[in-house]
């Protein structure tokens, strides 16, 4: 058995170790400008209004064609990586609940990706990337539709340096529907499906891509320096906030609290939960990677291995720390701590060193078990620790650029201040918009389903469907 000394000490030595390595042996070397250089070749008299040639085909007929070609490609395949995350969420969120609900979650994700894209393609993808606007908001439009006189796609950006309007879309479209699906765990075995449907679509199409829009659509914190590389902020503390509204409004579920105690609701599929967070990080390598935005090759790898970094860190430092608070080591902590480090390092894969990255993982793992802890404690019901996970450990990761980002973070302008404000500012914009829209779904429609439900399962009660009938009738038999 571990002890609580032996513990201490060990965590002590290795955040030393990290610390002095990522501020000293391991500082990172500044990523080269691969797209920069490539549309600096481009003829000035070519560039017109983001065009830089007559045609599609001209432009392959160029030596940059080489680049585009392959910076496309790596984000079509980045795009694929983060689609395939919602298959790890729909298992992290059905292994940790109980096998009652198993369908209703299952439908809730298929939901939530099908809408996801299809709105933000009718709206969110033009409202996040305005081009010029009041640096607040900005109306959204449909997606383009064709091509122009000249064979190019309407609003083509970068003067094809690294990647099509099409390739840009749907590699920010996989993104869009994550912040549902955040919510859609912490709302988990207690919430009716039809209200969950309306609240998930309007906070996809308006309010996501308005926070979005703020810094990676040239926004106010854009201009001050703010920087989230992949979404610490912009997508997972969206939704961690996004889903502690959610979750205040809904209620526990029945018989998790009782006489001022904590009774546990276990979930069905250890192995389930395991496979959705070894799924997740294999998607981050498209999330994290694909946000380079191009395929130059250290950049792409140093993010690969910043990433990497930071992950195994966080499932160390849940083990851990849930080894020393809570007698027994939580695989489900390990598992959180995993996703925790994760989220940790999103908003600077890019500038964070590694060894640096090793230590805003381990502390995102320790913060993740002392959040879901906390949580608990005031009877915030969240199945998966979700809120948690992406909304503490998302304004965390966040600050760590401005403590972690080195000579890289600061020479692009980041503070600690700004990174604060940014954080708070997206935070506190989700947690309200979420409460309101919430708040009107639960007045029209109502968002509780009867204990009735609650009790025979939303799998029964809402679908009519079972998730596993074989081994229902087993144990009946």
């Amino acid at each position: 058995m571990i002890t609580k000394l032996r513990f201490w000490k060990f965590l002590l030595l290795m955040l030393g170790l990290a610390f002095y390595a990522g501020t000293n042996a391991m500082a990172q070397e500044e990523v080269t400008e691969t797209v920069a250089e490539v549309v600096a070749e481009i003829p000035a008299d070519k560039l017109d209004e983001g065009l830089a040639y007559e045609s599609y085909d001209a432009f392959m007929a160029t030596p940059a064609a080489d680049f585009f070609t392959i910076s496309n490609l790596w984000l079509l395949i980045a795009a694929g990586l983060v689609f395939i995350m919602h298959l790890g969420f729909s298992t992290v969120e059905t292994g940790l609940t109980q096998s009652k609900n198993t369908v209703n979650i299952l439908f809730k994700n298929v939901f939530i990706v099908c809408m996801g894209v299809i709105v933000y393609a009718l709206w969110g993808f033009n409202s996040m990337y305005p081009g010029d606007f009041n640096g607040f908001f900005a109306m959204g439009s449909p997606i383009a539709n064709g091509f122009d006189s000249a064979g190019t796609v309407g609003n083509m950006t970068d003067s094809y340096a690294a990647y099509t309007y099409w390739t840009d879309f749907i590699f920010q479209a996989m993104f869009a529907a994550t912040a549902a699906t955040i919510v859609s765990g912490a709302v988990a075995e207690r919430i009716k499906l039809a209200g969950f449907m309306v609240y998930a679509t309007i906070l996809v199409c308006f309010v996501y891509p308005i926070t979005g829009s703020w810094e990676w659509g040239g926004g106010w914190l854009d201009a001050h320096g703010f920087a989230d590389f992949a979404g610490s902020s912009l997508v997972h503390a969206f939704g961690g906030y996004s889903a502690l509204a959610a979750v205040i409004l809904l209620g526990a579920r029945k018989g998790k609290y009782v006489d001022g105690k904590i009774k546990p609701i276990l979930g069905h599929s250890m192995p389930l939960a395991t496979i959705g967070v070894f799924m997740l990080f294999f998607g981050w390598f498209g999330f994290n990677g694909g946000s380079v935005l191009s395929a130059d090759p250290q950049g792409v790898s140093f993010v690969f291995v910043t990433t990497t970094l930071a992950g195994c860190a966080g499932g160390l430092g849940g083990m851990f720390t849930s080894w020393i608070l809570l007698k027994k080591p939580d695989l489900s902590m390990g598992l959180n701590g995993i996703l925790a480090g994760l989220v940790g390092i999103t908003a600077g894969a890019d500038v964070v060193s590694p060894w640096g990255s090793v230590v805003v993982g381990i502390l995102a793992g320790i913060i993740v078990v002392i959040a879901v802890l906390f949580f608990d404690k005031i009877k915030i019901d969240d199945p998966v620790g979700a809120i948690s996970v992406h909304g503490i450990c998302g304004n965390w990761g966040t600050l760590c650029v401005a403590l972690f980002g080195g000579a890289a973070a600061a020479d692009a302008g980041v503070t600690l201040t700004w990174q604060f404000i940014g954080t708070a500012a997206v935070s506190i914009f989700a947690f309200i918009c979420s409460f309101i829209i919430f708040g009107i779904v639960k007045a029209v429609m109502g968002v509780r389903v009867s204990e009735e439900e609650e009790f025979g399962g939303l799998d029964v009660g809402e679908h009519g469907q079972e998730a596993y009938p074989d081994f229902a009738v087993a144990s009946k038999g």
